[in-house]
């Protein structure tokens, strides 16, 4: 008798569990070693097992009328099959030890989360009336021993009732989630028709070595001794999980790549640009072809970039197949709200090393759901390493703190050269707009950096400067995203020549994502940690020379987006920090034990900061398992008060775009979807209440009901200003205050 598991394609429940065996297999070969023979005889039970409810009469009929039989369905008696099959395992489990046989029956029951709950009527009637009289049956399509588990059944559908949680004894929740995560891994990857783990045996010190082969021959000695001491450090400490604090240009990306040695690895960074740059880097300049990118827009990054291969990265970075996934932390890290089906991440980790870049740079609602990731990372058997130029105390003291992490489980360790001297600071108290003559007179010499906290203020200075120079350029968060692509190339051409002179207005968005090298700062005063990056844009490659003009200038009077952007307490004790420093040098060392000072619990005693912050551990603490889908999850950990749109007069250019969407078939209109995307600005809710309109593009579905086609995105009701062929302009041209924009 042959059972069948998919429509489309059309493929047997033997064909697919073959498939999920032959995964279960290379898997096992790849990283077998991260876990003991026990974990890998259950994994195989649960593969074997999985799907064996779908022989199920009710399913079957289901995929036969699928497949255009004219079969009549029962839908009266359907029962989804994954609570159907743990009653089909062969008999020895329950010769396991309990913790064993519960994990097992567990994982198999819920590799399918679903909103129905197990009902037990149709549960016994399905097993008694139909599966176990056609075991043998079944057993032989499926190779498999299961058996008539009718004096087990009430044990079974216990386990069914009292799910393993998160609450529960560590030990039992561990290899749960281990089993459970990698199933759905192995199911996944099997249904996808892709590998479930790509170049396995590639060690990454190989292709930090291959970069540094020409120094080392060229120096006659062995390539470990051109490693820098960051490097060397990681490489020497692989096995442990480290912190690592260290300032800009001291080879992170090798250092991280080194530790990581021959690991599954995720590497992750707040911005996307950032991502990209780095996959790019490792994708073309090292020539490593395994590696993947993972993020929001990361398939118009891939398929605007690669000639070939697009596809295959796309797909395998999407199933985390890539030996190394640069990718954001919505992406992998979302685990700590325990959504359905979050034990694919975690299972994931526990066998990879995970690199947290920058973690300064995330709001500290995101910190303390990255500082229970790093926990459960931890519990799980996973490897991590934090690495950041400033490192706010405060993480560092909750780690310490941590009831999961052992006191010896991560080492804390700073690289410092203040040998280079980059900048001399000086507090200005006047406005920063007060101060445009000086920055339009230094503009015809040199590279000029101004930044705003707000785009209010980011255009008030652009407005103003631009009576007066020709050579003035701005940069902001509203630009379409194809406008914002060709921006951020000016930049960096200007600043590639050496011999160009002039002035960027832009705000916080080059802090960290984009490498540039100003000759002189002008910035309204930020947090520390925010002023620590900015500083970082100028004199970034070179060395200040003693006794000259100060090159970062801070301005300490009517700064714009203090309460929207940035905490008013904490910049305020921000700038009593740098007052001292007055026209004075800065060394990298005193950057990073300010703001290790700055945000130190007892420092920030009584602030909005730490008050968030230790709201979202608690909050984070009383999750339920299970409530939150997948999708809720990955918008806790994304801006989730913006609203993606088009500018009215864009939508009007392109309406072509929406009017082919209708016609085209799936793959052109994938094409349509990217070329979109790029017509689009995401803006604050916020700002753009009652300024929007839908899409008014439906398409009509086979059974006739019409459908949005893009629900997501909306018309904004407002003008957009931009010149392609000068590539300025203003952008989205709001007729209200911008305080909260950035």
């Amino acid at each position: 008798m042959m059972f069948l598991a998919k429509s489309n394609p059309k493929e047997t429940l033997r064909e697919h569990t073959d498939e999920l065996r032959s995964r279960y297999k290379k898997l096992k070969e790849s990283y077998g070693h991260y876990f003991d023979e026990r974990i890998w005889e259950l994994l195989l039970y649960a593969v074997d097992y999985h799907d064996a409810g779908k022989a199920h009469e009710p399913f079957q009929l289901k995929i036969r009328r699928a497949l255009g039989e004219g079969v009549k369905l029962q839908r009266n008696l359907e029962v989804p099959h994954n609570y159907l099959s743990p009653f089909l395992l062969p008999e020895s489990i329950f010769s396991l030890p309990k913790k064993d046989y519960q994990a097992l029956i567990q994982a198999i029951a819920y590799h399918h989360e679903r909103d129905i709950e197990p009902n037990d009527t149709l549960i016994r009637q399905a097993l008694w009336q139909d599966l176990w009289p056609k075991m043998d049956e079944i057993n032989k399509h499926l190779n498999i021993n299961g058996a008539n588990l009718e004096k087990k059944f009430n044990r079974i559908l216990a386990q069914l009732h009292r799910r393993i949680k998160y609450s529960d004894n560590k030990e039992n929740y561990v290899d749960y989630v281990i089993l459970k995560g990698l199933l759905h891994r192995i199911d996944h990857a099997a249904s996808a028709h892709v590998d479930i783990e790509i170049d396995a045996k590639q060690d990454f010190k190989k292709l930090v070595d291959a970069g540094f082969q020409k120094i080392a021959e060229k120096k006659r000695v062995p390539v470990e001794e051109v490693y820098r001491d960051l490097q060397k450090h990681a490489h020497k400490h692989r096995k442990e999980n480290l912190i690592i604090v260290a300032q800009t240009g001291m080879g992170k990306t090798e250092a991280a790549l080194l530790w990581a040695s021959d690991s599954k690895t995720f590497f992750t960074l707040p911005l996307r640009v950032s991502i990209n740059a780095l996959f790019h880097r490792v994708y073309e300049k090292m020539n490593y072809k395994n590696v993947g990118l993972l993020h929001s827009s990361s398939m118009d990054y891939l398929t605007e970039n690669l000639e070939e291969d697009w596809e295959v990265i796309a797909e395998q970075s999407k199933h985390f197949s890539s030996k190394l996934l640069f990718t954001t932390i919505d992406q992998i890290l979302k685990f700590p709200f325990l959504y359905r089906g979050y034990e694919k991440e975690l299972a994931t980790m526990a066998y990879s090393s995970v690199v947290i870049d920058e973690i300064q740079a995330y709001d500290p609602k995101i910190a303390a759901v990255l500082v229970r990731a790093l926990e459960m990372i931890y519990l799980v058997g996973g490897k991590f390493l934090l690495m950041t130029a400033t490192l706010p105390s405060i993480y560092l003291e909750t780690l310490n703190e941590s009831e999961i992490i052992s006191s010896d489980g991560f080492r804390v360790d700073t690289f410092i050269d203040d040998c280079v001297i980059r900048h001399c600071i000086e507090v200005v108290e006047k406005p920063i707009v007060d101060d445009f003559e000086k920055i339009v007179d230094l503009g015809k010499q040199k590279k000029i950096l101004v930044i705003a906290n707000t785009v209010k203020r980011a255009m008030e200075l652009y407005n103003k400067i631009k009576e007066h120079s020709d050579n003035v350029h701005v940069f902001h968060s509203m630009y379409i995203q194809k406008h914002r692509t060709l921006i951020e190339k000016e930049l960096l051409l200007f600043d590639e020549n050496k011999e160009a002179t002039g002035i960027w207005i832009t705000t916080q968005l080059v802090e960290a994502s984009i490498d540039i090298d100003f000759d002189v700062l002008f910035t309204e005063a930020a947090t520390l940690d925010s002023l620590c990056q900015r500083f970082g844009r100028c004199y970034r490659r070179r060395q200040y020379m003693m006794h000259q003009e100060p090159n970062v200038f801070i301005y300490a009077v009517d700064m714009s987006g203090v309460k929207y952007v940035y905490d008013e307490e904490i910049l305020m004790k921000s700038l009593d920090i740098l007052r001292p420093f007055n026209r004075k040098i800065l060394l990298e060392s005193q950057k990073i034990e300010l703001v290790s000072q700055l945000y130190s619990r007892e420092n920030l005693k009584g602030t909005e900061f730490l008050k968030t912050f230790d709201d979202a551990l608690e909050q984070l603490q009383t999750f339920e398992d299970y409530t939150l889908s997948s999708k809720d999850a990955q918008k806790l950990l994304r801006d989730i008060q913006a609203e993606l749109v088009i500018p009215r007069n864009i939508y009007d250019e392109n309406e072509h775009l929406f009017e082919q969407l209708k016609i085209v078939n799936r793959e052109e209109r994938a094409r349509l979807y990217r070329e979109i995307a790029k017509l689009t600005v995401s803006l604050r809710k916020n700002r753009v209440r009652g300024k929007t309109s839908r899409i008014p593009h439906e398409r009509i579905q086979s059974n006739g009901k019409k459908y949005n086609l893009l629900p997501w995105i909306k018309i904004l009701e407002l003008q957009y200003d931009f010149d392609e062929k000068s590539k300025t302009g203003t952008g989205v041209l709001l007729d209200q205050e911008l305080d909260n924009f950035i």
